[in-house]
C-alpha cells in the first residue's frame, strides 16, 4: 500500500527557508493567509486521492504561496493600450493627462496646499477659487462652480435653480449617455417637473412660447452630443431660447455635455459649439465635462451668471458633489494650458491624439506588421489598413478622424478572434482593439512614439 504524502504543517513551513523571501515581501499576516489556502487546496487534493507527492515539498508549496500572493497583490486598475479607434474612451479612463497636469498632481499627493486657505489674509478659502478665475477668462462666464462630473453638475444645477418648478426642454434633447443617465430621470431626482415640447425631430421656437407658465422655472437646452438626428429637422438655437427665457424672466440653461473650450476646426477638426459661443449666445448657465474634449479630469464645470451660480454652491447637494485637492490641482494644470493657444496642439494630450497625422500612423503600422506576423505566425495575416478613428464619450458621433492600423485576419480554422483578444488581453500590459469584419482591427492613433517600444517589447509572448 502506498504511503500518503504528508503536508507539512502551517507552522512548520512559516519557518522553512523556502517561504523567508515571501515573508519579507508581503508581510507574515498576508503569506500566512495565502499559505493555508495554499494548504486547504492539498488537503482536498489528498482526501480525494489525488494528491502527488512533489507539490507537498517545502520549495513547491512556497511556489504555489508565490503565485497566489501575487495574484491578490497584483493592481485591479492597470494600464492598456488603446487600440480601438476611439480616443476619448469611457470604459478605458477617457481623457489621457499632459506631464505637467501628472506633476501638479503628484505635488498635490505629497505636500499640504491651499485647498481651502486663504493665503492673502489668512482665512479659510473657497477651494473652487482656486480653478474659477481661469474657468471665466477662458469661457467668459461672470461665475463658476466644480463638482466631480458632469452628470452632477446637471443635477445640482435643476436642483438649485429649478426644484419644484417646470423645466421645459426639445423632445429631440432629451438624451440618454452611457450608464443610464437620461435627462428625464435626472430632472425626477433634481425635484424638477419635465415639461416636453415639440416633436422627436422638430422643435421651433413657440413650442417653448407655449410651454411658459406660472409654474416654469427655467428654459433648458441639452447638447445632443452623442447622437445626430438627420433629414427632416428643425431646433431652436441657443440665442432664440435665451431670448424667451429671458423675456418671461426666466433663466436658460445649457448642458454641453463635452463641452470644449476652443474651436476645434482650428486644427482641422469637426466644429463643436464652444463654452464662450454658448455663454455670448444668452446662456445663464451652462455645464459641461472636464475629462472629455477639455482633456483634463473627471470632473463638472457649471459657469454662468453670478448670482444663479451663488444659489448652486448654496444648495446642499455642493458639499457631497465637491472634488478634491487632486481633481482641482489636475483641472489648473490642463486649464493653464489653454493660455498658450499657439502649443496647445503638442501639449495637450488629447489634442494632439486627435490631430495626429493618417501618415505617421501608416509609417507605425508598416513597421510594426512584420513584427506582430513573426509573433503570432501563419495562423494570421497582418496587414496595414487605412482605419477611421473616432473622438468617442459622446462627442461628435458622425464625424471620424482619418486614421490607420493593423488588421489582424485569421487563415486557420483554429485562429480565432475572441481568442486573439483574451491573449491581448493577458498580456503584461494588455491591447485592446475592436473586432470588426471577421478580423481584429488594432488602430494605431493612440499609440504614440514614447508607448511603441513598450508595445513591440511584449510581443513575443504572443508566440505559441
Amino acid at each position: 500500500m502506498t504511503t500518503p504524502p504528508r503536508i507539512p504543517s502551517a507552522d512548520a513551513l512559516l519557518r522553512d527557508a523556502a517561504l523567508a523571501p515571501l515573508l519579507a515581501d508581503y508581510g507574515r499576516s498576508s503569506a500566512t493567509a495565502a499559505l493555508r489556502q495554499v494548504l486547504d487546496a492539498l488537503r482536498a487534493q489528498l482526501r480525494a486521492g489525488t494528491l502527488q507527492a512533489a507539490p507537498t515539498a517545502p520549495a513547491a508549496i512556497a511556489t504555489q504561496v508565490q503565485q497566489a500572493l501575487a495574484r491578490s497583490h497584483a493592481p485591479r486598475l492597470k494600464p492598456v493600450f488603446n487600440l480601438t479607434g476611439t480616443v476619448l474612451h469611457t470604459n478605458l479612463g477617457r481623457a489621457l493627462l499632459p506631464p505637467e497636469v501628472v506633476a501638479s498632481v503628484a505635488q498635490a499627493l505629497t505636500c499640504p496646499m491651499n485647498l481651502e486657505y486663504d493665503l492673502e489674509d489668512g482665512g479659510r478659502g473657497d477651494r473652487d477659487d482656486l480653478v474659477t478665475g481661469l474657468i471665466c477668462q477662458l469661457t467668459g462666464a461672470e461665475a463658476a462652480t466644480i463638482v466631480n462630473n458632469n452628470a452632477a453638475a446637471v443635477l445640482l444645477a435643476l436642483g438649485a435653480l429649478a426644484a419644484g418648478g417646470e423645466v421645459v426642454v426639445s423632445r429631440g434633447e432629451l438624451v440618454e449617455i452611457g450608464g443610464a443617465f437620461r435627462i428625464p430621470d435626472i430632472m425626477a431626482q433634481a425635484g424638477c417637473r419635465l415639461v416636453e415640447v415639440g416633436t422627436t425631430n422638430r422643435t421651433h421656437a413657440y413650442d417653448y412660447e407655449r410651454a411658459i407658465g406660472e409654474h416654469t422655472a427655467l428654459l433648458m437646452k441639452v447638447h445632443t452630443s452623442n447622437y445626430a438626428i438627420q433629414g427632416f429637422t428643425r431646433s431652436v438655437q441657443d440665442a432664440d431660447v435665451a431670448a424667451l427665457a429671458h423675456a418671461a424672466r426666466l433663466p436658460m440653461v445649457v448642458d454641453l455635455g463635452s463641452g470644449t473650450l476652443v474651436d476645434m476646426a482650428d486644427w482641422g477638426l469637426p466644429p463643436e459649439v464652444t463654452v464662450a459661443q454658448t455663454i455670448a449666445s444668452g446662456a445663464d448657465v451652462v455645464t459641461f465635462s472636464g475629462d472629455k474634449l477639455l482633456g483634463g479630469p473627471q470632473a463638472g464645470i457649471i459657469v454662468g451668471r453670478k448670482d444663479l451660480i451663488a444659489r448652486i454652491k448654496r444648495h446642499p447637494l455642493k458639499r457631497a458633489l465637491r472634488v478634491g485637492k487632486l481633481t482641482l490641482a489636475a483641472l489648473e494644470a490642463t486649464l493653464r494650458l489653454y493660455q498658450h493657444p499657439e502649443t496647445l496642439a503638442q501639449r495637450l494630450t488629447t489634442l494632439r491624439l486627435f490631430t495626429r497625422p493618417a501618415s505617421a500612423m501608416q509609417a507605425q503600422a508598416e513597421a510594426l506588421a512584420p513584427l506582430l506576423q513573426t509573433a503570432l505566425g501563419a495562423d494570421w495575416h497582418i496587414a496595414p489598413s487605412p482605419m477611421a478613428s473616432q473622438i468617442g464619450s459622446g462627442a461628435l458621433p458622425v464625424d471620424s478622424l482619418d486614421s490607420f492600423g493593423l488588421v489582424l485576419r485569421p487563415q486557420a480554422k483554429t485562429a480565432s478572434v475572441a481568442q486573439l483578444q483574451e491573449r491581448l488581453r493577458r498580456l503584461p500590459r494588455p491591447i485592446i482593439g475592436r473586432a470588426q469584419d471577421g478580423a481584429l482591427w488594432l488602430d494605431l492613433r493612440c499609440l504614440e512614439a514614447a508607448e511603441q517600444p513598450a508595445f513591440t517589447e511584449q510581443l513575443a509572448l504572443l508566440k505559441a
